[in-house]
């Protein structure tokens, strides 16, 4: 079992299922692609097999702390997206950048508290290295209703 892989079992998270678009719903994308030692993570959401598991938007029907969990959700949902791609999570030597996304009701502008559920977890997990540039952009609409989106680009060991 990797570092990291250990680092989630002591926490009890576990990655999610792989997400599986709706019938008849092409997704002509790479979840993430692999340019040398870059990895470029397409967006993900709380999502696990064919389920988004948080919906809605934040401000409205879906409170700060839900949105919270929704990016850590968006966290576990990308690693497991990663280690599907490049085998094992060790790989990953440091975490460069994010762009989250929140699907925001009208006037709610804390968007940077929602993402950090993402961008702490990534920090818990690899310590300095998973330190990133960031960005918190409110959204009027995101894909099958999620909450939050995030993408992210890493740099992965040979």
């Amino acid at each position: 079992m990797s570092t990291i892989e250990a680092r989630l079992a002591e926490r009890g998270l576990e990655l999610p299922a792989a997400f599986r678009p709706p019938p008849g719903l092409a997704l002509p994308f790479d979840w993430v692609r692999v340019s040398g030692t870059t990895a470029y993570i397409s967006g993900h959401g709380p999502l696990a097999g064919n389920e988004v598991l948080v919906t809605g938007k934040v401000g409205t029907a879906v409170t700060v702390e839900e949105g919270y969990r929704a990016a850590r959700l968006t966290a576990l949902s990308m690693l497991g997206s990663l280690k599907r791609e490049v085998g094992d999570l060790d790989r990953v030597s440091r975490w460069v950048k994010a762009l989250g996304l929140v699907n925001c009701g009208p006037g709610f502008n804390l968007t940077p508290a929602v993402i950090n559920g993402f961008s702490d977890l990534i920090i818990d997990l690899w310590g300095d290295a998973g330190r990133h540039a960031r960005s918190a952009i409110g959204a009027s609409e995101l894909p099958f209703d999620m909450s939050v989106e995030v993408e992210a680009i890493v740099e992965l060991r040979p």
